[in-house]
């Protein structure tokens, strides 16, 4: 862990019960929007086809998928703090800036960190919420201890056992790591459109239809057996009484606590 994430870490824990809440002032605003979350969408199917192909180890498809994430959040930090993001974050931590830029950027630079870590800690889970309300949408992001809840797609890796199997029972757990991974594969690829029905395309649908929407994303791990839950969730019309001015951080709404109490077992928050 280097200087920077040690004094992230002893800073402020801007993650803890906040999510990030941003204007959608124009129309401007709600493409830019639907185009980061079709991202999103496209990088969910991307890793449906990873894990129904064979010849590619499930170390592979994480890595693919956490490249992604980090591109995606080096992208909104730039977009949000400049070249300059480490800095900015750090003087937020360190108390010698308190606007919503710094708070912004420590948030998302924890979350790069904290996602560095997804896959060497077996018994953490991470938890994404993204809601769309009229005038704004918010970004959930979370790391919990706990288990994952009985909705999960659930699949195994061969590569993370670490029992000494003969060469039958390898190749059978072989066999059925891929089953596995072909039926995640599958709930992947169904599931993924929650994505695309929750953040339409502007453009081209009734300002109705997506006044509201959203969806959540889970991934857990336990040993060789990684757990996944990707659906849809409903905003609550009622969790702003103000409209929103200029990007900043705001307590977890309803929702997030109705997903985490829901979609998990005994969840306590690591960060």
């Amino acid at each position: 862990m280097d200087e920077r994430h040690e004094r992230l870490k002893s800073g402020p824990n801007v993650l803890r019960g906040r999510a990030v809440r941003v204007p959608l002032p124009d129309v401007e605003a709600e493409r830019s929007l639907h185009e980061n979350m079709t991202r999103i969408a496209d990088a969910g199917e991307r890793k449906s086809d990873l894990l129904d192909d064979p010849d590619v180890p499930l170390t592979e498809v994480y890595e693919d998928e956490l490249d992604e994430m980090r591109r995606s959040f080096e992208h909104r930090l730039r977009q949000v703090a400049g070249e300059d993001y480490y800095e900015v974050a750090l003087a937020y931590v360190d108390g010698e800036r308190d606007d919503w830029i710094g708070a912004l950027a420590a948030y998302y630079l924890e979350c790069y960190y904290r996602l560095q870590e997804r896959y060497t800690v077996d018994d953490q889970i991470f938890f994404l919420l993204i809601l769309r309300y009229p005038d704004c949408f918010t970004v959930n992001l979370c790391f919990l201890d706990g288990e994952v809840g009985p909705d999960a797609v659930r699949y195994e890796s061969s590569a993370h056992v670490e029992a000494d199997l003969s060469d039958h029972d390898r190749e059978q757990y072989y066999g059925d790591c891929q089953y596995s991974q072909h039926e995640a594969a599958a709930y992947l690829r169904e599931n993924v459109s929650c994505i695309r029905e929750a953040f339409p395309d502007p453009d081209a649908t009734p300002y109705d239809r997506h006044r509201y929407g959203g969806f959540v994303h889970v991934t857990g791990r336990d040993g060789p057996t990684f757990a996944e839950i990707l659906d849809s969730r409903t905003p609550d019309p009622d969790r702003f009484d103000d409209e929103a001015s200029a990007p900043g951080l705001v307590p977890e709404g309803p929702e997030a606590r109705r997903a985490k109490r829901d979609l998990l077992t005994d969840p306590e928050v690591v960060v």
